[in-house]
């Protein structure tokens, strides 16, 4: 099959803007609740992590096999199973708080994601090689339907 110029034009430019956003989808999957569970890789400096959806999340919690940590400032509820609170703005401070094992899987959320997403990339440049992250954070986990916590931190 031969390729007219504007068909091979069109595909060098979705190409390039694939290789530009550097976002990939890795896996989709329908959950038990019928909620579609996303994942996807984001480039950064130094590396890249996992962005997953609330139902990505909620699944993985079924077998939770990673630190789960909430990073948001000021104080604002919680996950379920939530392991550690460490400021966004104070990773670097508190890395005797995190595995050693710097390609141990730790999974990163906070009120929205800016801040999470923050604290994700930051992980990546100082080595962290397994960094998930809750796109959306709590707002996205609550209008996915799935309650937070007040413990009072």
């Amino acid at each position: 099959m031969k390729l007219n110029s504007s068909m091979f034009v069109f595909l060098i430019i979705t190409i390039a803007i694939l290789v530009f956003c550097q976002v990939h989808i890795v896996a989709n999957a329908t959950s038990s609740e019928g909620q579609i569970s996303e994942t996807w890789k984001v480039q950064v400096e130094g590396g890249s992590y996992t962005n997953v959806n609330a139902a990505g999340l909620k699944a993985m919690l079924k077998n939770k096999d990673f630190l789960l940590i909430n990073v948001h400032i000021p104080y604002e509820g919680e996950i379920e199973q939530t392991d550690l609170f460490i400021p966004y703005s104070e990773i670097e401070q508190n890395l005797d708080k995190l595995p050693a094992n710097k390609d141990a899987k730790i999974f990163l959320y906070c009120r929205t994601d800016r801040m999470s997403r923050i604290a994700a990339s930051v992980m990546v440049k100082l080595g962290y090689t397994n960094i998930w992250h809750l796109d959306s954070g709590m707002i996205g986990w609550e209008k996915a339907g799935y309650p937070l916590v007040y413990k009072g931190r």
